[in-house]
């Protein structure tokens, strides 16, 4: 078989494909993803100790309510490329990202939307047990264009679909990162996502009290959108750390591999500020190691990081990305701002959002202050939110470069590792494209009000130097 297939133009992202189900997303692309992806596999070398066995792909799901049919077609471009199916069932992304580290496969699939719309949905990919993405995802779009793909195979040589069994096995592995027996009162929100029911099970599992909101598996989500790094998808958890006097409250988004936590007082931990108190723990077992955090974080963490004795590194926005940075690091511990944690450490050094709260709470139970405490024993800043406003997309990238030849020859104090990040006596602020929507990433941070000011307006005479009206900060 030599058609070809073209997806949508918007799909194939830097790190994962996405569209939206029905309209640039349909079953047929996501059986020709399964052809090209399977095409792939079968030119990797044989895996040692497979005896010359067919390879074989786990293949995952959320809870979205296209995502059963999108497995489905799938697995049967998988099947018509000659690979062997493993399946694992509908989970959180990091149980595929387990079942490839644990099950002998020679990649893995998980459909997902992550925390997109109830009508998005997409698909995160391993190869071995690297992730796959930018020049990666554009060869397979290129295979399936050209239709260069292995011939349709039948009777012995076509692949085969068996299930596989490894829920129990995952919650096992989890509950490992808990050493601690001192009982804590916790708030749990899954969202209604796919970690919903690994979630309810190690809650069940742990010491201490613990209250689950949304641990239903509901593809419509129907109480609050799941992604924790918005303020108002954290408003239900925050009540019920109040009502139940809890110690703090964890959330996650619909594919459970981003975290969101409050503290005893109901206030947000952001990625940096959680990155900060885990930094701690990792560090007294590892001394002067490497951490990571993407160009988004505090220089509060990057300062931590420094006064613990381990070596900050700063690298670029994107799981993968990081990832693959923490591979070539040997860093025991990464993050981002987005709430991507990634725990060497005693796990695989992908993000697990389950685990990171399993090692959260094993800190604070090993200790005796509260996490308000922690919180508060940080140096304190201003800064803003990360502020994302649209930019062409042919565009965004260009302007970038512009602000940053400017800075350049006035001898401005840059990071240009992804877009610009410059510093001043007030503090930092950032300037960097997405690469996954047409929009610019923005952030400020400094001392005081005042300098905060001052940095948003120096940001906001760049933007208008490039003919863009600033945001609205």
């Amino acid at each position: 078989m030599t058609d070809r297939h073209q997806f949508h133009s918007s799909i194939l992202r830097e790190y994962d494909i996405r569209g939206i189900v029905g309209e640039t997303l349909h079953p047929a692309d996501a059986r020709a993803i399964g052809r090209a992806f399977g095409h792939i596999v079968r030119q990797q070398p044989a895996q040692p100790g497979t005896g010359g066995r067919r390879p074989a792909v786990a293949l995952g799901y959320d809870g979205r309510l296209s995502s059963p049919e999108l497995a489905g077609a799938l697995a049967e471009g998988l099947a018509d490329s000659g690979v062997d199916i493993r399946r694992i069932g509908r989970g959180p992304t990091p149980m595929l990202y387990y079942a490839v580290h644990e099950c002998g496969v020679a990649g893995g699939i998980q459909v997902t939307g992550s925390h997109n719309p109830p009508d998005h949905n997409g698909f995160k990919m391993m190869l071995g047990r690297s992730s796959f993405f930018g020049e990666r995802i554009r060869a397979l779009g290129e295979i399936a264009a050209r239709g260069d793909w292995d011939e349709a195979l039948a009777g012995d040589a076509r692949g085969e679909a068996e299930d596989l069994e490894i829920f129990e096995s995952y919650v096992a592995r989890l509950l490992e990162g808990y050493r601690a027996d001192r009982p804590l009162t916790v708030a749990w929100d899954a969202g209604n996502g796919a970690a919903g029911e690994a979630m309810a099970r190690v809650a069940a599992a742990l010491p201490g009290r613990h209250v689950t909101l949304n641990a239903e598996i509901d593809g419509t989500f129907p109480n609050h959108h799941p992604d924790p790094t918005v303020p108002e998808n954290l408003a239900q958890l925050q009540a019920a750390v109040a009502e139940h006097r809890c110690d703090l409250g964890i959330a996650f988004d619909g594919d459970g591999d981003r975290i969101g936590v409050v503290d005893d007082q109901g206030r947000i931990l952001w990625g940096d500020q959680l990155m900060a108190l885990l930094a701690r723990d990792v560090l007294a077992r590892h001394p002067g190691a490497t951490i990571i955090a993407d160009v988004k974080a505090s220089q509060v963490l990057f300062d931590e990081i420094t006064r613990l004795g381990g070596k900050p590194l700063m690298w670029k926005t994107g799981h993968s990305l990081v990832k693959s940075k923490m591979v070539e690091t040997n860093a025991p511990l990464a993050g981002e701002m987005s709430g991507h944690i990634f725990y060497k450490d005693g796990y695989y050094g992908f993000d697990d959002a389950l685990y990171v709260a399993i090692r959260l709470l094993d800190v604070l139970a090993r200790g005796k202050e509260k996490l308000s405490v922690l919180r508060d024993g940080l140096p304190q800043r201003v800064n803003t939110p990360e502020i994302r406003f649209p930019c062409d997309e042919g565009r965004k990238f260009e302007i970038v470069a512009d602000v940053a030849r400017r800075l350049a020859a006035e001898g401005a104090v840059v990071n240009d590792i992804d877009g610009v990040r410059v510093t001043t006596e007030d503090g930092w602020w950032l300037l960097r494209a997405s690469n996954t929507q047409a929009v610019l990433v923005a952030r400020c941070e400094a001392a005081d009000e005042a300098g905060l000011v001052r940095l948003k307006t120096q940001l906001g005479a760049r933007l208008a130097e490039s003919g863009l009206l600033p945001p609205d900060f």
